[in-house]
């Protein structure tokens, strides 16, 4: 499915895209450990290894994890720079938040 938007989403669009399906965000929570192979990966989901494998696709063609295949195995690992990509962007945009937040409390105490 990412490949298909692909030209229509930014990279950033992309991670938040991945982010948001639990089983991807559970891989990257136990890739956080370590690398790990596919088939580790898979064992606590109850889905076919090729519909996991496409969460795994997801994560890799959005630049959350590599992958590595030697012989019959492929090894995936955590690549950081996306992810801190995403958390720069909830950064800068938390203090917007936190400002108007700050503001309208201001604002409803004044109406109290």
């Amino acid at each position: 499915m990412l490949r298909h938007m692909a030209k229509q989403l930014s990279p950033l669009d992309r991670v938040f895209y991945a982010l948001a399906d639990p089983t991807r965000r559970a891989v990257l929570q136990r890739l956080s450990h370590g690398p790990a192979a596919v088939s580790e990966l898979a064992q606590p989901f109850k889905m076919a290894l090729p519909s996991f494998t496409q969460h795994l696709n997801i994560l890799e063609e959005c630049g959350l994890v590599n992958s590595e295949k030697i012989g019959r195995i492929r090894t995936y690992q955590v690549a950081p720079k996306q992810i801190k990509m995403a958390e720069q962007w909830l950064v800068e945009h938390r203090e917007v938040w936190e400002k108007r937040f700050v503001k309208l409390k201001g604002i409803i105490a004044n109406y109290v």
